[in-house]
């Protein structure tokens, strides 16, 4: 079994000391990646729950040689554990256990006072969920905060805090300061790292008008920073003299010089930034504090100038933005994006110079175009998935090696994540040897004025996933929306049929030998039919290519695809059919119906009949090219209950002649889900990488776009396990000697290039001699001395 697909922007990543790797949260593991190559490193799996914070235990002050070779993290769950690892061998080293899911954490450098010496003891500050407490109560305080004793394993003293949720907990560089964001409300505590006992914990709050959604503490002032849901970004400076100070009362609401502060809260000042049009996501401080970085749904990172305000901008990220973490250096940084992707920045200039692409999160509205479509593709024989994403592309990613293998830009239009939704990609088919790819896309009209449709053809070029543009088809059907691609299989042949009442069958035409030297063929429509006016919702071709099915609302028709004649018709099923598929080489058809009367039937083909059905509210299916078996993805209630992401379902084999399920799994967040048959590979039970061609794998896609590979022919329980056949590169080695000490000796360069054109004098060496920088030339009295001396007039010197 092979699991991928995990959200690597669900919390944020952590940098190792040395700034060489980047630890990351990746579901139930932590992945373990260089900052060098941006490639897998190790992997951390040890919770059963996914994994909501990692935190770099930082070396001693006075390492000793074994503590240079050793990196140690805590990381924390949904399943209530803390773990400390030792990431560089990929080892757990012991466990505390909480009870709670916890959300986050954050560990402070302290210290406590042992036989006269002062001792390194971690303590961790942790944000639980309180489950024993009603969800839907709209007052319970589910959200505690508590402290654990690491060494001890055990909670200490009371609890900090009491929200409505758990909150994000934000630590200060030094550890000395804590802080949460609740509704209108920063909580800040003071820690003390030294001879640390929790009741001298000290607590204070700052105010604002509007909900806080993050903050960040300045790195070596008394200033915090906060942003809110419309985006300004508030600066309060001098905040906790009076009440972390130890005097006796804070500051009273005349005071003079406190603007922007509201009522008594605890600060000097209170100053306004603004750029951001909606919340602000992150905020954090550069390492000098004299910048702060701001980013949110602009997909921009906002860098301020805390002396003079003014500010500078690193744009064109693609996405929005979600958390900002830089390494202990400061040499490098990352952001994390919501569109699963980690940019790695060199700092100051922010070059991107690396990305960690997972797969393509879920687009928020999937229902755009008037029904609900699973639209994602496979690839068969590569073992790819094609997911449309929000700046309208197609990812291609290999569900072996959990990897992005490109992306096939499908609309060449500017993408701004806060502008309103005026395009999505509806449709992607792809052949079964994934040599062509089909893609449907539509301009949403504007006051019912200016929509279009777009049938677009690709080919395949020199490596999978990887695609040429062939034929652009505007308005295909006319005014109406495309409703179900297919392609025939070894055949240069689709169909593609629309609500409008009719379907197309397209051809693509001999490739030719232009000069260039490339393949160029495109594609025409060779013949139109219909069947009584009725809107086409779903075509498949058989096997061979000789029939094709398709779908006019509830009948089942079948045609010739090359003369375009009506050979036969199915009965009707219970209502609309929305998904045909042939199964296999067999005589059998299989059809889905998802509406308020589902349906999952088998037809006869020969005697064009009703073989069985069942009335299942299936989300999906999949059929075996070279079989008789057929998948069901089915949901375990109504689509209409629930949310999306709340429903379960069930994942049914059939033998097409059989109508008793031959297995049966249970899966999580079916809603939204899609499964295929994808060409076996390697084989899922050898951990040396045998060959097992003739298997056939079944691919399990959820709501989330977590998958899950698996052999469908063995009744095991589909348990969460990770890969163990990975391409995983080996860690680079560590430096020694003088390297270990000082670093890297910088590399020497030749001052001046030798060209390998002769040099030859010019002629008129003044059209050059003063090209250059103004700071590079010698003052004129060097320059042309005997120019200047000649214009200065010379008298006889008397002797006196």
């Amino acid at each position: 079994m092979i699991t991928g697909g995990q959200s690597y922007v669900s919390a944020p990543p952590a940098f190792s000391a040395d700034g060489r790797l980047l630890l990351v949260c990746s579901g139930r593991a932590v992945s373990v990646f260089s900052t060098a190559t941006a490639m897998l490193v190790s992997e951390l799996e040890g919770h059963e729950g996914d994994v909501t914070a990692v935190v770099v235990v930082p070396p001693p002050a006075a390492p000793t040689a074994a503590a240079k070779l050793a990196s140690y993290c805590w990381t924390a769950g949904l399943d209530g554990v803390l773990i400390y690892w030792d990431f560089v061998a990929a080892e757990a080293v012991r466990k505390v256990q909480v009870g709670l899911p916890v959300h986050s954490m954050v560990v402070p450098n302290i210290c406590r006072t042992s036989r006269g010496v002062e001792v390194a003891t971690p303590f961790a500050f942790i944000s639980v969920e309180d489950t024993s407490k009603p969800v839907n109560e709209a007052k319970a305080l589910r959200g505690k905060m508590k402290i654990y004793d690491l060494t001890k394993g055990r909670q200490v003293g009371c609890l900090l805090a009491e929200t409505r949720k758990p909150e994000k907990i934000v630590a200060s560089s030094s550890g000395e300061l804590l802080g949460i964001t609740n509704k209108k409300k920063l909580h800040i505590w003071r820690i003390p790292t030294k001879d640390f006992k929790p009741d001298k914990i000290r607590k204070i709050k700052l105010r604002h008008t509007k909900e806080l959604t993050t903050l960040a503490f300045h790195p070596s002032e008394r200033i915090v920073a906060g942003g809110d849901v419309t985006g300004r970004i508030m600066i309060w400076r001098g905040f906790g003299n009076a009440k972390f100070s130890g005097e006796s009362g804070a500051k009273s609401k005349g005071d003079d010089g406190r603007d922007g502060v509201r009522g008594d809260d605890d600060a000097d000042t209170c100053t306004t930034l603004h750029w951001h049009s909606s919340r602000v996501r992150f905020l954090k401080f550069s390492s000098d504090g004299a910048y702060l970085f701001s980013g949110g749904l602009e997909g921009v990172i906002v860098v301020w100038q805390l002396d003079t305000g003014k500010r500078r901008y690193k744009p064109r990220l693609g996405s929005p933005l979600l958390f900002f973490v830089d390494s202990p250096d400061s040499s490098i940084s990352c952001v994390s994006c919501t569109n699963n992707q980690v940019y790695l920045l060199k700092m100051p200039n922010m070059e991107v110079i690396k990305s960690i692409a997972g797969i393509k999160l879920p687009i928020a509205s999937p229902n755009l175009g008037g029904c609900h479509r699973i639209v994602c593709g496979f690839d068969y024989t590569h073992r790819l998935v094609a997911i449309p994403t929000e700046d309208y592309c197609i990812q291609f990613y290999n569900l072996f090696d959990n990897t992005e293998v490109s992306e096939v830009q499908v609309c060449e239009r500017n993408f701004q994540p806060v502008d309103d939704i005026t395009m999505h990609i509806s449709l992607v088919s792809l052949s079964i040897d994934g040599n062509l790819m089909c893609t449907v896309d539509v301009k949403l009209p504007e006051e019912e004025l200016g929509g279009l449709v777009t049938l677009k053809f690709w080919n395949r070029g020199s490596s999978a996933g990887r695609y040429s543009l062939s034929t652009v088809i505007y308005e295909p059907h006319s005014d109406a929306g495309v409703s179900a691609v297919a392609f025939c299989p070894g055949r240069g042949m689709a169909v593609s049929c629309s609500f409008g009442g009719n379907f197309k069958v397209w051809v693509q035409s001999s490739p030719t030998q232009p000069s260039d030297g490339k393949n160029h063929s495109g594609w025409r429509c060779q013949s139109v039919g219909s069947y009584k006016k009725k809107p086409m919702t779903a075509a498949a071709f058989s096997a061979d290519g000789s029939v094709l099915a398709v779908a006019a609302e509830s009948v089942i028709t079948l045609w010739d695809p090359d003369n375009n004649a009506l050979v036969g018709v199915i009965a009707e099923a219970l209502s609309p059919v929305t998904d045909l598929s042939f199964v296999g080489t067999s005589a059998f058809l299989m059809s889905l119906s998802q509406s308020s009367r589902p349906q999952v039937a088998v037809w006869n083909v020969s005697n064009l009949s009703m073989h069985w059905s069942y009335s299942l509210f299936a989300e999906a299916a999949c059929c075996s090219p070279d079989g008789s078996e057929f998948a069901v993805l089915a949901l375990l209630s109504c689509p209409d209950e629930g949310t999306q992401a709340d429903q379960d379902g069930v994942i049914l084999l059939f033998d097409a002649e059989n109508p008793s399920p031959a297995c049966s799994w249970s899966v999580k967040k079916a809603r939204g889900g899609s499964i295929s048959f994808v060409k076996g590979g390697l084989s899922l039970d050898d951990t040396d990488g045998s060959r097992d061609g003739e298997a056939l794998l079944l691919v399990y896609v959820n709501g989330s776009h977590e998958y899950v590979i698996f052999d469908p022919r063995k009744k095991d329980e589909l348990a969460i396990r990770r890969n163990k056949i990975k391409k995983v590169q080996a860690e680079e080695p560590a430096p020694i000697g003088y390297a270990s000490i000082y670093g890297d000796l910088p590399k020497l360069e030749s001052a001046k290039e030798v060209s390998d054109i002769p040099f030859i004098p010019s002629d008129r060496p003044w059209e050059t001699i003063f090209n250059g920088s103004s700071h590079v030339l010698p003052p004129l009295t060097k320059l042309c001395s005997t120019f200047l001396s000649s214009l200065l007039e010379k008298r006889p010197v008397a002797n006196e």
